[in-house]
């Protein structure tokens, strides 16, 4: 888990490096117009490279607080995706994407991998994230809100707030008192599939006091998730992007970290939720 977590600041540092000339992406002659959401986050600051064209698609890097993200626009600029690019064979193309950019010639960059490890070689590559690493990354820093108690081992899971295979699983939950006597916390990746839940799941990120509302909205208080169109939703349009750019399409999605270290996924609602729980060995 060290590893990993150095191997994540690494990362991040060095794509840091590969935008240290950074440029307005609207400014540059040449360069495809950005999608508005992406213009937004340079806008607030985020530091961006266009990393080329791959089947057809333009493909920018952003990097905000230190957290990089990929964005690929489709064809006409009327969509884009978000996440990691793979072929047909497996192959992730968004890391070769990444190398290239590396491999332009900007010294400072073997110097970092060297100060960050000094064991290493001076042109020694930098260790990617495993694609079932990048999908944890991601989930960790989606939108979510926490059921349970803090401290206790973690399952994520996608959720549409009017999905009653949710409201099920959850209820599983509660029926055995996992979540009240401290045997997991769910932490809910609020997103939703029509306008309507869009916005529930909106106040549910912006509410102070979400598991309250959540548990209320369960128990059918209609007036505990209002569908309010003021409710800024870039937060769920954030968790919908993670969760498409995976191929997820069902709620719940449960995405955890085994015993065994593995990132495991559980499609819809657990046959048997007593064995998910132990099965759980990530306390974060």
């Amino acid at each position: 888990m060290k590893n990993t977590k150095r191997s994540i600041r690494l990362i991040a540092a060095l794509l840091t490096l590969c935008v240290a000339g950074t440029f307005p992406a609207t400014a540059q002659e040449g360069l495809p117009q950005l999608p508005p959401p992406v213009q937004t986050l340079v806008d607030e600051g985020a530091q961006i490279r266009y990393l080329g064209k791959e089947h057809g698609l333009d493909s920018w890097l952003t990097i905000k607080n230190g957290k990089e993200q990929y964005f690929y626009v489709l064809p006409g600029g009327e969509a884009f995706l978000m996440g990691v690019m793979f072929d047909n064979k497996g192959k992730v193309i968004t890391v070769d994407q990444v190398r290239r950019l590396r491999e332009k010639g900007d010294p400072v960059l073997d110097s970092l991998t060297a100060d960050a490890n000094p064991t290493a070689q001076k042109n020694e590559a930098f260790e990617f994230k495993s694609p079932s690493e990048q999908l944890f990354f991601d989930i960790e820093n989606s939108n979510w809100v926490p059921l349970g108690q803090p401290g206790t081992p973690v399952l994520y899971s996608f959720i549409d707030p009017q999905c009653p295979h949710c409201h099920a699983f959850i209820n599983d939950l509660r029926d055995d008192e996992l979540l009240k006597k401290g045997r997991v916390q769910l932490r809910m990746i609020p997103i939703g599939f029509r306008e309507e839940t869009k916005s529930q799941a909106a106040y549910l990120l912006a509410t102070p006091n979400p598991q309250e509302k959540w548990f209320r909205h369960m128990d059918g208080d209609k007036s505990a998730l209002p569908a309010r169109s003021e409710i800024n939703s870039q937060g769920v349009q954030k968790n919908l992007a993670i969760m498409q750019s995976w191929k997820f399409n069902v709620t719940p999605m449960i995405v955890y970290r085994g015993k065994d270290g593995s990132v495991k996924i559980v499609r819809g609602r657990p046959k048997d939720i007593g064995s998910l729980i132990a099965d759980i060995g990530s306390r974060t």
